[in-house]
């Protein structure tokens, strides 16, 4: 059914929707000018009801300060309290106010708060804190961005290397500007910064200026030398030292250097080239006897491995060796000496007599050494006969560089049996020292025989009840107690 034209221009006129028409923009205008002049006309209205009383109402149209907006207030605010959490979260989104929350009147937003009134501003509105955690934070002064650039001064620059912060020193280009900044880390007294500005400083200086300027500092010179030397930069401490014309402590850290060449072929032959050094004071004297201990220890493992393997040498069957002479000390090699070579005629390497003489050993630490290894030998032959000396007038006689006391402990922890303790206790020339040896000892006749010559028939009583009874040692203090030709003293 088709419709008249009428109907259909009723139809395009009574929806919302109009068509454009060039007239539009003057009604729109005309809207604006109307607005503008009913906004004007409003303040002399307000002007004049100033003294009047306001009734302000909220967006559901009630009057604030009802006792019904009252309870609605309190209801909506506990109902918040309970839906918001403890923090406040932070959203992207604007957050929009609602209605009931502004309680903002027209009045307000054109005259401020009436007297007495208790209606929000817009400044108090935006002042409200929970609003600003909405509000983007303003970028920081540069001044607080500082630590994340590199523009520092020498002296902020040090200062933050004692603070353990993060620096850069590449700015530092010019020899003068690094020298000011390790004299400044020098006066700080801080070794952390001083190692630091050190190692930039070897990193970008070339070695002969870089010696040169050390050596007018030599706080500065210390580190540096302690550095090389945890960092075992070892060749270019070399270098620093013969630099400095410290030769002595340069042939020195050279020499040290033997311990790590494990080969003891390669390290006798670098010991040799070490001779050629300039050492201090007794020093090349001990590099030589190293190099001379050395060379021995090589001759004789060979020989002696050599006569181990072959078992000619019973010695070796009954006292299997437990470790390598090499690289052992002095006093180790002569013990190991006294102990499978003691009888050897001097001209041989493994003689004892031969290194005692060789090195200079004095007589008493060559006493001791070779006492030690004949009592772990249990060869008391030797042992005795190591004390037995003839006068001028071919009389033996027991003499010892040692204290016979020394003896006695030497031999004790040797488990020499009680015969052989006796008769170097017996030796010990001091009375009470003997009698607390023996009885330590349990040496009977000594501490009888002591007590006899002292006279103290006491004491010699007292030790009758110490020893066994029936025993040969009773018999013979009851016959020393009932002697009448004996002066006793008490």
């Amino acid at each position: 059914m088709m419709k008249s034209k009428a109907d259909e221009e009723d139809y395009w006129n009574s929806s919302k929707y109009n068509a454009f028409t060039f007239d539009d923009a003057d009604d729109e205008l005309s809207a604006l000018k109307e607005t503008k002049k009913a906004v004007n006309s409003i303040g002399p209205l307000l002007a004049e009801d100033d003294e009047e009383d306001w009734e302000r109402v909220s967006w559901s149209g009630e009057p604030v300060g009802s006792i019904s907006w009252s309870v609605k207030e309190m209801a909506a605010s506990n109902q918040r309290a309970d839906k918001e959490p403890a923090f406040p979260k932070i959203s992207t989104e604007t957050p929009s106010l609602s209605k009931s929350q502004s309680g903002i009147s027209l009045s307000s937003l054109f005259k401020g708060k009436p007297k007495g009134g208790n209606l929000q501003t817009f400044n108090d509105v935006l002042g409200d804190s929970s609003l600003r955690l909405y509000t983007p934070e303003l970028r920081k002064p540069k001044s607080e961005y500082k630590d994340l650039v590199s523009d520092w001064s020498a002296e902020e620059t040090v200062q933050r290397l004692q603070q353990g912060k993060g620096v850069t020193l590449e700015k530092f280009r010019s020899l003068q500007d690094k020298l000011l900044l390790l004299d400044l880390a020098v006066a700080a007294h801080d070794g952390n910064a001083i190692t630091a500005v050190l190692i930039y400083l070897k990193r970008t200086l070339c070695k002969e200026v870089l010696f040169r300027e050390l050596e007018s500092r030599q706080t500065a010179l210390r580190h540096f030398i302690h550095y090389l030397t945890e960092s075992r930069e070892q060749r270019l401490l070399l270098e620093l030292l013969r630099a400095l014309g410290r030769t002595e402590e340069a042939a020195l850290l050279q020499y040290k250097d033997y311990k790590n060449i494990a080969d003891e072929n390669k390290r006798r032959d670098f010991l040799k080239s070490c001779l050629s050094l300039q050492f201090g004071g007794e020093d090349g004297n001990h590099v030589q006897d190293h190099y001379t201990l050395l060379e021995r220890q090589i001759i004789i493992e060979a020989a002696d491995r050599k006569a181990e393997r072959e078992g000619k040498q019973e010695v070796f069957q009954k006292f299997p060796r437990k470790a390598s002479i090499l690289n052992m000390p002095l006093i180790t090699t002569l013990y190991y000496c006294c102990f499978y070579h003691y009888n050897e005629p001097e001209g041989t390497f493994s003689s004892p007599l031969n290194v005692r003489q060789t090195f200079k050993i004095s007589e008493k630490q060559y006493f001791t050494t070779a006492l030690a290894a004949r009592a772990k030998l249990k060869n008391w032959a030797d042992v005795d006969a190591m004390f037995n000396s003839r006068n001028w007038l071919g009389f033996s006689k027991k003499k010892s560089p040692l204290s016979f006391q020394r003896v006695v402990d030497i031999l004790q922890k040797n488990s020499a049996p009680t015969r052989v303790l006796q008769e170097y206790v017996g030796l010990v020339s001091d009375a009470e020292l003997r009698i607390g040896l023996a009885q330590k000892h349990k040496c009977h006749d000594i501490v009888i025989n002591t007590y006899r010559d002292m006279k103290d028939r006491q004491q010699l009583a007292e030790y009758r009840k110490k020893v066994e009874r029936s025993s040969a040692e009773e018999r013979k203090i009851d016959e020393l107690l009932s002697n009448q030709q004996i002066r006793w003293k008490n």
